[in-house]
């Protein structure tokens, strides 16, 4: 299994050669206050299948958190289109997948270009929280910089996902403010969606699950549970299970995008 720890984006050419002679790219998005460092060996598992795979640093990660401060919902997601312009430029079909903030972006993409993706797999996705304390971010950013940190939570020992220790509030509260429109427009997701949800999650409650597979508007729709794993599973007990699923996954809905995969 790749095992590679580097916060540096991942870029990983095409080999159509493995995919039956068309170019297939994957677009993978790391979650808030990590870095590129979280799914990057899914990244390498999927490249190894003959994928095009590209997972950007979103702007503000891998640096500080201070610099995550100073960044919003629209600049990661701009990194994010940017990326999946410059893949959909290079291959025949894209699949795009992300994990938590990270599968908020790429629902976010779903939902806006709905022709151009071809298939969608998040990992604990967020897009909502029970939690109320939350309330209070648009006083508390401007008074406290940063909260305790949301990272490492990772049931396997010794695995790092390479995040920050703090949880800037100027940053959070722009990602949640994205949250209900992302919601609204949910029913515009069309293209198949693999949904990977852990059992044990202390990051992301069961409030995002609800709420993203009662508005999806895909008709095709696969939720397998992660027993095994919490919220970082990219990098958890149940990983091999997320590259093999994903792979599959990718395969199955490039070929009913058009052609045909030998």
């Amino acid at each position: 299994m790749p095992s590679s720890v580097s916060t540096d984006p991942l870029q990983i050419p095409a080999r159509p050669a493995l995919t039956g002679g068309r170019r297939i790219g994957v677009l993978l998005s790391h979650g808030f206050t990590g870095s590129p460092a979280s799914i990057r060996p899914w990244g390498e598992a999927l490249g190894e299948q003959g994928y095009g795979v590209a997972v950007p640093r979103l702007p503000g990660h891998g640096t500080t958190w201070q610099d995550l401060n100073t960044t919003t919902w629209a600049d990661w997601y701009a990194e994010l289109v940017a990326s999946f312009d410059a893949l959909c430029a290079a291959h025949d079909v894209v699949v795009v997948g992300g994990l938590s903030l990270g599968g908020a972006l790429v629902l976010r993409l779903a939902a806006d270009r709905p022709s151009e993706v071809a298939g969608v797999v998040v990992v604990n996705p967020a897009v909502a929280t029970k939690r109320k304390d939350v309330l209070l971010l648009p006083v508390l950013k401007h008074v406290v910089g940063s909260f305790p940190g949301i990272s490492e939570d990772i049931k396997k020992p010794g695995v790092s996902e390479k995040a920050y220790t703090r949880t800037p509030l100027k940053a959070v509260h722009s990602m949640m403010s994205a949250w209900p429109r992302l919601v609204a427009d949910l029913p515009k997701v069309a293209a198949p969606v693999l949904y990977f949800r852990s059992d044990v999650d202390h990051v992301v409650d069961e409030l995002s699950e609800a709420r993203i597979l009662r508005k999806i508007g895909s008709t095709d729709v696969t939720v397998t549970r992660l027993h095994d794993s919490y919220h970082v599973a990219t990098l958890d007990n149940d990983a091999p299970q997320i590259y093999n699923d994903s792979a599959a996954f990718v395969g199955r809905v490039a070929q009913a995008w058009g052609g045909s995969l030998r």
